[in-house]
């Protein structure tokens, strides 16, 4: 899917704020929070994501999906990630 059919999915969804955000190569996010639930859907590069015990690499056109105050982190891949950010 291109960005907006992403961004059109998202919002159909309740996904009222969409966003297109970019990490450098192993940038790293330890164990946080978010008050919303948020999508996140790879556009170029990869993702690692530890959340509620459970290890999985999301690669371009992947979507990981976080809800509302789970503990998680996430570790970008060597060539970095750019990826588009929903919050409910």
């Amino acid at each position: 899917m291109t960005l907006k059919e992403w961004e059109d999915k998202l919002h159909e969804e309740g996904f009222n704020r969409t966003y297109v955000w970019q990490d450098g190569p192993g940038a790293f996010y330890p164990d946080h929070t978010h008050e919303n639930t948020t999508a996140h859907v790879i556009l170029e590069g990869e993702m690692a994501v530890t959340s509620e015990g459970k290890f999985r690499i999301y690669k371009v056109g992947a979507r990981c999906d976080v809800p509302a105050r789970t503990v998680h982190s996430a570790r970008m891949g060597a060539e970095g990630c750019r990826y588009l950010i929903g919050e409910k």
